[in-house]
């Protein structure tokens, strides 16, 4: 049916005959199935998939040259539950943290874990990161073009390091992945964000306990006005994956802090 035969709902007052009504009449067309594309060139379950990444408990990741950090707020769903695990190992050389639905990011990272397996069995050596998030990315896309399939509801920084030194990589939803500098994401992560660009410069010749202090506050920026880390807040998690180390992890470092 075209828009311009719906006569029926184009009765009634002169707002009706607007171009913002007929959106909003007409929206729920276009985002009931994740392959139907809207007027606008737009996947809206997609887009509903990115909103719920920006619901989640921020996490902040950066890098200088010889340290790869994730930091992620260690944080109760209510005063009688545990903690939510928010940082997952996923080999040696790398590990995770994220944003949004946990369901999906435990998935996601038995998946990782299993193709690190798989390629340290057959290759006897470490996955390269850049090609496992390329991976991981052909499974996110997968979801984003079946009817029959969600996208993933979360966003991944993955800390990791290989012969080019250590990366921070960031996917989305819409399997879209980047290799960063420093990044947030998840709930007030603007404020994170704004605070790792202006000292951006800072990073590469910084030290790892400088690093961390950096990724403290960028994350204590996503808090509201009247909290600080360590009071309402009062633990974080720390992750570092670093070129050198000789314990029985030899490059992925986990902090309860």
């Amino acid at each position: 049916m075209r828009l311009d035969q719906s006569e029926n709902i184009r009765t009634g007052s002169d707002w009706k005959s607007g171009p913002g009504y007929w959106l909003f009449q007409f929206r729920n067309q276009y985002d009931s199935d994740v392959t139907v594309w809207s007027p606008q060139g737009r996947l809206h379950q997609v887009e509903y998939a990115m909103e719920a990444v920006k619901q989640g408990s921020a996490t902040v990741g950066l890098k200088n040259k010889t340290h790869a950090v994730i930091i992620a707020l260690k944080r109760a769903a209510s005063e009688l539950a545990a903690h939510q695990k928010k940082i997952i190992v996923i080999d040696d050389h790398m590990g995770l943290s994220f944003a949004g639905l946990t369901a999906d990011a435990r998935i996601l990272a038995r998946f990782m874990r299993m193709e690190c397996l798989n390629y340290k069995y057959a290759h006897k050596d470490t996955l390269p990161v850049f090609r496992l998030i390329s991976i991981v990315g052909n499974k996110m896309q997968v979801c984003t073009q079946r009817y029959d399939k969600r996208p993933y509801g979360v966003g991944l920084l993955v800390a990791g390091y290989d012969d080019a030194g250590p990366h921070i990589y960031q996917t989305c939803p819409s399997s879209n992945y980047y290799d960063v500098k420093a990044m947030a994401i998840g709930s007030r992560s603007q404020s994170a964000r704004t605070y790792l660009e202006k000292r951006l410069a800072d990073f590469p010749e910084a030290s790892l306990e400088e690093i961390v202090k950096h990724g403290l506050r960028a994350l204590r920026d996503t808090l509201p006005n009247d909290s600080e880390l360590t009071t309402k807040v009062r633990y974080s998690y720390v992750l570092t994956v670093s070129i050198h180390s000789t314990s029985t992890y030899p490059n992925v470092t986990y902090v309860n802090m």
